[in-house]
């Protein structure tokens, strides 16, 4: 980690940052780690924060809480926050499928985002994809009703395959199933990354999928 980031995990992580492994047994307790009961929103893969950040940002209504497994990362989005003077976000470091089986409980998440996962591009690989049907059952299981699951990616065959995952949910309602290919349009919302601006540059397509639960 850089001098900067290593000074925001030691004065910022003991407050706003949790490892999956050492939390308790049971649900996480949202509401008094924030400080109040709000809507909570769950984005798997924060990579660098620069993304996160500015969706914290936009939306204070919301707690907003965002897992990564990359330490020099989740430090630099505490720098953004600390810049930002966010009050509506935390962090967990460790795996996202141990956090929503063990510590989230069902239907209480308003939101979960994807955005950008590892795409292990080779096919003896894609066994490793975050997306797969047992993940997607889980996370479906974990959304309220009218819950939102948002997952963006630059890869034409992972783009497809969670198209075909999250339709094969009976719980999952594809809200621009009307749209051509099912794909949703690109959400003004969302920040244009480098890492997005660079995909175009190299020809690749972005897809988003929304899928809500019913």
């Amino acid at each position: 980690m850089t001098s900067g980031q290593q000074r925001a995990w030691d004065q910022y992580w003991p407050d706003f940052g949790a490892e999956v492994t050492a939390l308790p047994e049971g649900p996480l307790d949202t509401t008094s780690w924030f400080g109040r009961q709000a809507p909570v929103v769950l984005e798997i893969g924060s990579g660098m924060g620069e993304t996160t950040a500015q969706l914290a940002a936009a939306a204070p209504e919301v707690n907003y809480l965002a897992i990564e497994v990359y330490k020099p990362g989740l430090a630099q989005l505490m720098l953004r926050a600390e810049k930002l003077e966010l009050t509506n976000l935390r962090l967990l470091r460790g795996d996202a499928i141990v956090l929503l089986r063990d510590h989230v409980e069902p239907g209480s998440l308003s939101e979960v985002r994807i955005y950008f996962p590892d795409p292990w591009p080779k096919k003896r690989h894609h066994k490793r994809r975050l997306v797969q049907d047992a993940s997607v059952e889980l996370i479906t299981s974990r959304l309220a009703p009218g819950g939102v699951l948002h997952m963006a990616t630059d890869w034409e065959n992972y783009a497809e395959q969670m198209l075909e995952v999250c339709q094969a949910q009976p719980l999952l309602r594809n809200r621009y199933a009307a749209e051509p290919g099912g794909w949703a349009p690109r959400p003004d919302w969302r920040p244009v990354t480098k890492f997005e601006n660079r995909a175009h540059d190299e020809g690749r397509v972005i897809h988003d999928l929304i899928f809500e639960r019913i």
